[in-house]
Order: structure tokens, then C-alpha cells, then sequence
């Protein structure tokens, strides 16, 4: 396996006019391994997959795909990823068949290698007779599984995966959660997913990036990031003066942090079970009626919470042009 990663990014901006989609990120992603890259809408990821995927060029700063300049060498990064977009670009007159051969001829197969990689991802597509049909007859999650067997039909080395189950049924989900792995496991191919779904990331990548308003703010596996929160976490909902009930959790015992959003304490503590009950007695004391409180694990949305001050559904900037 090459010594070098499959990607590196160095000090990486992207800017439109004066808003800076992409603001100097520095990543590198391992060749052989699922890279997730977690973010709202607006956050600059999706804007730094199309960088790396040739499609708009960076304004400041480095990217090297598989040993190659984004903006040096465009033709040959191509040749060599295969990308699924959140968007993607279908001829609706052709045939799921017809568009799949087409895009193996681009990329230099025969016709026949081309019809045998078409039959290698038929089981992916799961759309039965409307291979043969116009794309324009298809639903919105058949062009989603479509757009991902277009990216594989050429064998690419790293494989671009911008939110790949948006849209899609929990049945269709799962079942490109498992082509995510067997293409990883059994073919060594290096992936970037983008993706919103926090059980997405946490299920499939081997390692995590938090992009928040155009900043890689955290990066790490899964089970990383989710113990910089604390070994677990106390979810408390409450009415009246939440800043008052979070200074009465001040100084007591198994309380590690303690962070406002809205009318919701998020209480970190090594120890829950046995911080859950002076925690309830610290609240009663604190002049506020606790609506709810509950005790649970870390999760990669309370990692996301605590770094960037909202959850995933509802943080984030106004989208950006791309």
C-alpha cells in the first residue's frame, strides 16, 4: 500500500466573493480506509468534495488526490475516483443500461468489459426491470442508487460519496451501507462520505471529520470523539432559568461539563448512574420544573453539540454557490 495518503489537504480555502465556503482546512485520509465528513448544510462540505473531485477549483492553499494537484493535474485525479453526487446529472432520456455502458466506455472500457461491470452492479441498483426503462421514469431514490453504480462501473481507486443515502428508504439505506463495506473490505478501496446521518459515520467510517462553517473543528474515530465528551451524558430539559439551574450543578460530584442550548442541559459525567441522582437534586434546588431527564452514552450529535454550540439537524450557515 502506498506510503502516501489518498488525499491530503493543506491549509485548503475555497472562497465566493467574501464568503469563505472552505476556510483553510488541513486533512489527510488513508488509503484503505472510509473517511466520514460530518456537517449541516452550509458547513463547507460538500464544497470541499467538489474541490477534490476537480469540479471548482480551491482559492488558496493545497489538495493531492492519490498523488496529484487538484489544480495541476484535474485529468488525472479523474481517471482514477469515481463520485456520487448529493445532485446527480442524468440524462432522464436514456436507460439506467444505456447511461452505465456509456459511462464505462468514457472511462476506456470495451464494450464487453463495459457490459460485465454493468452486471457486477445490477445487484447495487435493485430497480428490476427499470434498468431498461428512462431514466426520467425513476423515483428520486432509484437516481440516487443509479448515480452510485455509475461511480463504480470503472474500478475507481477512491470512491467520492456525497450524503449517498439522502432520500433513500431505510431498506435501500442498508443495503448501500453494505456495498459500502464489502467495496472497501474486499476491494481496499478508499472512501470520503459526506453525510448528515450520524449513525451513517458512525457505522461505516473508520475515521471522522466535523467540518462547522468552513473549519475542520474535530477529527478522530468514531469511539475518539465520542470519549472527549465523557463516559456519559445527562440530558436534562427543564422550564424556567436554565442559566440559574446550570450554575446549581456547579461543584457537584460526577458533574465533568455542563452545556446550554435552548431549554436543555447537556450534563458530561464519568459516571452517570451514580451522578443521576445529585444531579435531579441539585436541579430541584435550582428553580426550574424538570421536564425530563435522562441518562444515555455519548453520541457523535453530542460531540458535534458540544463543539459547534447546536445539534446536527439544526446548526449551520445559509447554503453557499457551488
Amino acid at each position: 500500500m502506498p506510503d502516501e495518503p489518498a488525499v491530503v489537504c493543506r491549509r485548503l480555502e475555497r472562497r465566493y466573493g467574501d464568503t469563505q465556503a472552505v476556510a483553510g482546512v488541513d486533512l489527510e485520509v488513508r488509503h484503505g480506509e472510509i473517511y466520514g465528513f460530518l456537517g449541516p448544510n452550509g458547513a463547507g462540505k460538500s464544497t470541499l468534495v467538489k474541490v477534490l473531485c476537480t469540479l471548482i477549483a480551491p482559492t488558496g492553499g493545497q489538495a493531492v488526490v492519490l498523488g496529484h494537484d487538484v489544480h495541476d493535474e484535474p485529468e488525472a485525479v479523474r481517471l482514477r475516483i469515481g463520485v456520487a453526487l448529493q445532485e446527480a446529472a442524468l440524462d432522464l432520456k436514456q436507460t439506467g443500461a444505456e447511461l452505465l455502458q456509456l459511462q464505462g466506455r468514457l472511462y476506456g472500457l470495451s464494450k464487453a468489459d463495459a457490459r460485465r461491470r454493468l452486471e457486477d452492479v445490477r445487484d447495487l441498483i435493485d430497480i428490476g426491470p427499470a434498468l431498461e426503462q428512462p431514466i426520467g421514469t425513476y423515483s428520486g431514490g432509484m437516481k440516487r442508487r443509479l448515480d452510485l453504480a455509475a461511480a463504480l462501473v470503472h474500478n475507481p481507486d477512491l470512491l467520492f460519496l456525497d450524503e449517498p443515502t439522502t432520500g433513500l428508504d431505510p431498506v435501500s439505506r442498508m443495503a448501500v451501507w453494505d456495498e459500502v463495506r464489502r467495496l472497501n473490505e474486499e476491494l481496499e478501496m478508499t472512501i470520503f462520505l459526506t453525510t448528515q446521518y450520524l449513525e451513517e459515520a458512525d457505522e461505516l467510517a473508520d475515521r471522522v471529520g466535523i467540518i462547522d462553517r468552513g473549519r475542520l473543528v474535530a477529527e478522530g474515530t468514531p469511539a475518539e470523539l465520542k470519549r472527549s465528551v465523557g463516559a456519559d451524558v445527562i440530558v436534562a430539559r427543564v422550564d424556567g432559568d436554565v442559566s440559574a439551574a446550570a450554575a446549581a450543578l456547579d461543584g457537584v460530584d460526577g458533574v465533568d461539563g455542563v452545556e446550554v442550548h435552548g431549554d436543555e442541559l447537556t450534563i458530561s459525567a464519568d459516571d452517570g448512574s451514580a451522578t443521576l441522582s445529585p444531579v435531579a437534586v441539585a436541579l430541584n434546588g435550582g428553580a426550574v420544573t424538570v421536564r425530563e431527564l435522562t441518562l444515555r452514552t455519548p453520541t457523535l450529535d453530542d460531540v458535534f453539540l458540544q463543539l459547534t454550540g447546536g445539534h446536527m439537524a439544526e446548526a449551520g450557515a445559509d447554503e453557499v454557490p457551488a
